[in-house]
This record gives C-alpha cells, sequence and structure tokens, in this order.
C-alpha cells in the first residue's frame, strides 16, 4: 500500500509495536504464534536487540480454516469447532467440512493419522478405493474422544449416524427446546427455528426438492403445522438435522 501511495492509519503502524514491546517487558526467550503475525512478532525481535536484550525465537504456525473452508476458524465468524462443544456437535461440524479441508484438519488436528498414513489414505481417496467419508468420521470420532470421551464420542457418532442414514437410535441425537406460540408453527418456520435453514424461504424450497423429513419421513406441505409439546427429528438433506421438542413461549 505504501508503494501504491495508499494510505495507512497509525494504529496499523501502533499496534505491531506495542505487541512487539510485550517481548521486551516480558523478556521473551521463544514466542510462538500463527504464521499471520509474523511481521509483528519479528518486531519484537527488533526491540529486544534495540533495548539490549537478546532477540527472542519465533515459532509460526499454519492457520487453521474453519469448516466454511475459507477463512480462519473463528468464533466471531461462526465457522469454528468448540472445544466445550457437545461431541454430537464437534462430530456433526467436522463431519460438515468439505474433502479437500479435510486433509489440512489432519495435518494440523490429527495425533492419531501421521503424514505417512495421510499420504497413503489420500491416495486412496484419489483412487476411488476409499470413502472421503471413512476418513473424515474417523478424523470426527478422535477429536470427539480428546475433548470428551471414548463412550461420549462414540454415542456422537451413532447419533450422526442414525440421522445422516435415517437408521439407528435418533435418541442419541441432543434434544432442542424449541420455543413456539401457543397456536403452533408450520413446518418451514419451525426449520428455520431450530437452526437448519437459515430463512423461511429457504425452508419452503427444500420442502418443494422433497428434501425435508420428519421423523424419517418425507414432507412436502407447506401448511402442515406443529403444536407445542411434540418431539421429532427434523432433517434437512443429508446433513443439517435436529431433535427437537417444541414448546410453548
Amino acid at each position: 500500500r505504501y508503494a501504491a501511495q495508499q494510505s495507512i492509519a497509525i494504529h496499523e503502524f501502533l499496534y505491531p509495536l506495542v505487541q512487539g514491546y510485550d517481548s521486551v517487558a516480558l523478556k521473551a526467550d521463544v514466542e510462538l504464534g500463527g504464521t499471520d503475525q509474523k511481521f509483528n512478532l519479528l518486531m519484537g525481535r527488533g526491540l529486544q536487540e534495540h533495548f539490549g536484550q537478546p532477540p527472542q525465537i519465533v515459532l509460526t504456525m499454519p492457520l487453521l480454516e474453519g469448516i466454511d473452508g475459507v477463512h480462519k476458524m473463528s468464533k466471531s465468524l461462526g465457522n469454528y469447532v468448540g472445544i466445550a462443544e457437545p461431541a454430537i456437535d464437534i462430530v456433526n461440524k467436522t463431519m460438515k467440512i468439505g474433502d479437500a479441508l479435510m486433509w489440512r484438519w489432519i495435518e494440523l488436528l490429527s495425533f492419531e493419522i501421521g503424514i505417512d498414513e495421510a499420504k497413503r489414505l489420500k491416495a486412496d481417496v484419489d483412487a476411488g478405493a476409499l470413502n472421503p467419508r471413512d476418513v473424515k468420521l474417523r478424523l470426527a470420532r478422535e477429536l470427539a474422544v480428546r475433548f470428551h470421551d471414548a463412550a461420549t464420542a462414540e454415542t456422537a457418532v451413532a447419533g450422526w449416524h442414525a440421522a445422516v442414514t435415517g437408521q439407528g437410535d435418533t435418541t442419541l441425537l441432543p434434544l432442542q427446546e424449541v420455543r413456539i406460540p401457543a397456536e403452533g408453527i408450520r413446518i418451514a418456520a419451525l426449520l428455520t427455528a431450530a437452526g437448519i435453514t437459515p430463512s423461511n424461504s429457504e425452508a419452503a424450497r427444500k420442502l418443494k426438492e422433497r428434501a425435508v423429513k420428519v421423523d424419517g419421513q418425507v414432507v412436502e406441505d407447506l401448511q402442515i403445522a406443529f403444536a407445542p409439546g411434540f418431539e421429532g427429528v427434523l432433517q434437512v438433506g443429508k446433513r443439517n438435522f435436529a431433535r427437537v421438542r417444541l414448546v410453548t413461549g
């Protein structure tokens, strides 16, 4: 931008300077950061030398793309998998990532799948000898075990499988309470309220495409309504689902 004579705000100069001074104040020997922080970390080295300190060692790590596969994982962007989330959410979110992103996640997150094995798995997937879903499910299970335990992870995997295939025990899915008017709610609004469609219009489109199921049965009637007290599994497409209980509120 400087070469192009584009404006640079003063805080853009001050931020790396102030962050770099942290290394001086702490007399840091080593600082770890993402690759996007390299300039700021090197600023710390320069400031340490200026103040007569030995420059710190800088270790940078690759950034982990979020479930959208575009931006780095961020809670503010909503493209994250939270370590304190229920195991079923960890599994569901991991299973939603693209096949190309899966290998990146394995590289940066997996303790069980080493580099050599990952290469073999990718070769098998590319050759059509292995379903990428199976590799992704292995990663999802590993992450769920890491932040919960093996039994909870297996329950989450079973819940995901039940929702996606329509087979198995759907009661394993987490129960979500959805507050609706006392007079009830129509299917499109319910899908949106449950968070599995972004809008009523999108829900209506999915209904017309016969992509909506309630308790495993295809629903296409936009006028169908549900009353408080209903409990069941909603599904849109192959991967978006929710087990809900409707309450007045």
